[in-house]
């Protein structure tokens, strides 16, 4: 039976109640890789540039840990304007994230979060749908401008749970961990497809994406002018702008396979 081909923007926005499942079946496999690591793999140095695997896990216990406490992401944006002033305000603060916990050992930083990521999600999950969309992230980051939807709830419903996939896929890349897929990474991955398709200007694409979090989607709408194909993490990774592992093959008009291979995610 071949697969049906799907418009990318017809792709439905998790649910506020979707996000608290899928959001815990993230927290769930990150923290199954990161029970797996050895000791000699939270040195390796991942895509983030120079972030270990240690300094990646203790960023993924500071998000978590912001998110029924506020008052600390503006606690370490201020740190960070002062220790850090040649980064803006995000990255700033993801720097403070680390160094506060520079001195955790592997086991402390797996133990926190496991303790502190549910809490976050739960924490999230219990404000009003109405109040998580009228708070702006770009009132904390003025990165948050630059997101398809700049409000808390796009935080709770996408960010979360993409941010945390998208470093297990890059500790896994990092040190050779198994990277398992289920159901939830096809519901993670269709959510960085419709922001693709909803910042998409081009002309109509075919995209064949293999693998477990895979399938056939349709940018723009009309007959396709050319058909990327590629596996769906190898797609995934690229379109976060990180350095490409597989491969990405693009068969018909050269314009628009320029343009879907410039084309660019938030992650």
């Amino acid at each position: 039976m071949a697969t049906p081909t799907v418009p990318a923007m017809d792709i439905t926005r998790t649910s506020g109640s979707r996000a608290r499942t899928v959001n815990e079946a993230e927290i769930q496999a990150s923290l199954a890789m990161m029970e797996s690591l050895d000791a000699r793999a939270w040195s390796k140095p991942t895509a983030c540039s120079g972030w270990t695997v240690r300094d990646m896990v203790a960023h993924e216990v500071g998000q978590f840990e912001e998110l029924p406490k506020p008052w600390l992401m503006i606690t370490r944006i201020r740190r960070a304007r002062h220790r850090h002033p040649q980064m803006g305000p995000l990255d700033g603060h993801n720097e403070s994230q680390v160094e506060e916990r520079g001195g955790a050992s592997s086991e402390r930083l797996v133990e926190e979060f496991g303790r502190v990521a549910p809490k976050g999600v739960r924490s999230l999950s219990r404000v009003p749908a109405p109040v998580l969309r009228r708070i702006r992230t770009s009132m904390i980051f003025p990165e948050g401008k630059a997101l398809p939807e700049d409000s808390m709830e796009y935080l709770n419903s996408v960010l979360i749970a993409r941010d945390t996939w998208m470093h297990r896929i890059d500790i896994s890349d990092a040190t050779g961990a198994e990277l398992t897929l289920d159901a939830h990474d096809s519901e993670i991955m269709d959510q960085v497809l419709l922001d693709l398709a909803l910042g998409w200007t081009g002309p109509p694409c075919l995209l064949e994406l293999s693998g477990p979090a895979g399938g056939r989607f349709l940018l723009g709408s009309g007959p396709p002018v050319v058909t990327l194909r590629a596996d769906a993490i190898d797609f995934a990774r690229h379109l976060s702008g990180r350095q490409p592992r597989g491969e990405l093959t693009f068969e018909g008009d050269a314009d628009a396979a320029a343009a879907l291979n410039a084309a660019r995610v938030v992650f």
